[in-house]
């Protein structure tokens, strides 16, 4: 009977418990009791879109520098990346040379595809297409909650200093998306290239450093 007494109360205790946690409503910074941050990087794209008329299979030279008038009008620099499209089935070799030594000047490559977007390239022009990713981490800082309580929760402000660090840091935000593809191709061997150096080499047969005087003249 006391035992069932016991198993009784335990009961009891974990349905409060349950009654607690069910209670605390949506979980937010204040009251997260997980080691997960809900300060997390947010990855937004940004496709700025110009259209340029070719002639045959080049563009013209007031085409190119309207080119080079709207990639500084929209702030390209590090991180931005060039794509160039063009009606089904036609394909302009001048045009593309001419696209991407401009864009060389801004220090961007053109990528091999383009992305897809809404509306077709209409014959007779070709499509640039600029890439832009950020990353960053909304509602940080975060002091929302008015002093440290002795809770099993985490503060409102947990998380925010490295995910901000890591979304300002990371060379390319969509790593925080899709991540790099790994490969273990000759990663063993160029990790024991210093070892095999080290053993590989006679005892004594590096030259000796070169003797000079410290004294004066």
């Amino acid at each position: 009977m006391t035992r069932i007494t016991t198993l009784a109360a335990l009961a009891a205790l974990g349905l409060a418990a349950g009654g607690c946690a069910f209670n605390q409503g949506p979980t937010t910074p204040a009251n997260n009791r997980t080691l997960n941050s809900l300060h997390q990087p947010v990855v937004q794209r940004t496709d700025y879109v110009l259209d340029l008329s070719s002639s045959g299979d080049a563009l013209s030279e007031a085409e190119l520098q309207r080119l080079d008038a709207w990639l500084q009008s929209i702030g390209t620099g590090y991180g931005d990346s060039l794509a160039i499209d063009e009606p089904r089935g036609f394909f302009s070799p001048q045009a593309r040379d001419a696209i991407t030594r401009i864009a060389a000047d801004y220090g961007m490559e053109v990528a091999d595809g383009a992305p897809v977007l809404t509306g077709n390239v209409q014959p007779g022009m070709v499509r640039v297409i600029a890439t832009r990713t950020t990353a960053s981490v909304s509602g940080c800082p975060d002091w929302s909650e008015p002093d440290i309580i002795a809770t099993t929760s985490s503060t409102s402000n947990y998380g925010c200093a490295t995910n901000s660090n890591l979304a300002a840091m990371v060379a390319n935000p969509e790593d925080l998306v899709l991540g790099q593809e790994g490969t273990t191709i000759g990663s063993g061997t160029t990790a024991s290239r210093a070892v095999r150096t080290y053993r590989a080499r006679q005892p004594g047969s590096a030259p000796s450093l070169p003797s000079a005087s410290t004294g004066g003249q």
